[in-house]
């Protein structure tokens, strides 16, 4: 993630879904797509349900690694940080 110097935009972007397991697919489908797109930072994803959007849920992990890179295992996973595929389990 680019350091803070001056203030980041959130782009929010509503679903017409209604699980939280569609909503997560859908943000690892968009990161599959789009991850070659260096402005979208994917690690810091968040979901949460329409009437409670304070109330958010990451999607990664994205732990820094030893090394370059972060951790792509889902959030609250098991075991050890690594750059992993993008299974997710809800």
């Amino acid at each position: 993630m680019a350091p803070v110097n001056e203030p980041h935009w959130i782009i929010h972007l509503p679903t017409t879904l209604t699980r939280v397991d569609d909503v997560a697919a859908l943000a690892m489908a968009l990161r599959r797509s789009l991850g070659h797109v260096l402005a979208i930072d994917f690690g810091e994803t968040t979901i949460s349900e329409e009437d409670r959007q304070s109330v958010r849920t990451r999607v990664w992990c994205d732990a820094r690694l030893d090394g370059p890179g972060r951790c792509r295992h889902p959030a609250g996973h098991d075991g050890g940080c690594a750059p992993a595929g993008e299974a997710v389990s809800w």
